[in-house]
């Protein structure tokens, strides 16, 4: 092999081959898929933050977006075509209030460990509410902290935010709409007596739930 032969193998190939590899990847996967996996699948030399750049340009205005997701990217249909996705027959999942607080507090407070949850709340937090969130990929366990007995932590998912389409938590609605109820007050909410979420699921109705966290 040549001098010449040998260099053109570790030759980038052109952007817009890149951009080509690039699509076809995240065409192909269900989940989003981040930077270095894409460098791993794509020919030495190639530059996919790059690519990633170019090809999210040329998707503007189309009826599919390139979307950030968390470290990741995905194509997703475009949010004002949403619409034309829907079944005619729409399930509807339905979280317990316990679950819907939980999560909530999760999201905005990241980091935090199941004491800090039950003490926001007001309540002890049971581990069927958190069992069905981490099973819905909506949370999972994130570093234990440096204190005492060295608590595990929980935080939202990839998951959680490509479903709600967000591309960090940063980006969560109702900031404010939390704040007023307390869900955001590093204290137990005023009057709250203590108790476990058991008690608070036996009675607890799907009406009023925030249509934040129906599919």
């Amino acid at each position: 092999m040549s001098e010449e032969q040998e260099e053109s193998l570790f030759e980038a190939p052109p952007m817009g081959e890149q951009e080509r590899m690039v699509e076809a990847i995240l065409f192909a996967s269900v989940e989003p898929v981040t930077i270095r996996e894409l460098s791993d699948r794509m020919p030495h030399g190639a530059d996919p933050a790059e690519a990633l750049v170019y090809l999210k340009k040329r998707y503007e205005g189309r009826g599919v977006h390139l979307v950030r997701v968390g470290d990741a990217w995905a194509i997703r249909t475009a949010g004002d075509l949403g619409f034309l996705m829907q079944k005619e027959t729409v399930e509807t999942r339905k979280l317990s209030r316990a679950a819907i607080e939980t999560l909530a507090i999760v999201a905005y407070h990241q980091p935090v460990t199941r004491a800090e949850i039950e003490e926001i709340r007001g309540v002890s937090v049971s581990r069927g509410t958190v069992d069905q969130l981490i099973e819905m990929e909506w949370i999972r366990f994130g570093r234990r902290r440096m204190t005492p007995g060295r608590p595990v932590t929980f935080v939202v998912t990839q998951g959680f935010l490509d479903h709600f389409g967000l591309e960090n938590a940063r980006d969560l609605p109702g900031l404010k709409e939390l704040r007023s109820a307390g869900l955001l007050d590093n204290r137990p909410l005023p009057g709250a007596a203590v108790g476990s979420d058991d008690e608070d699921d036996e009675d607890e109705s799907p009406e009023g739930q925030n249509e934040l966290f129906e599919d």
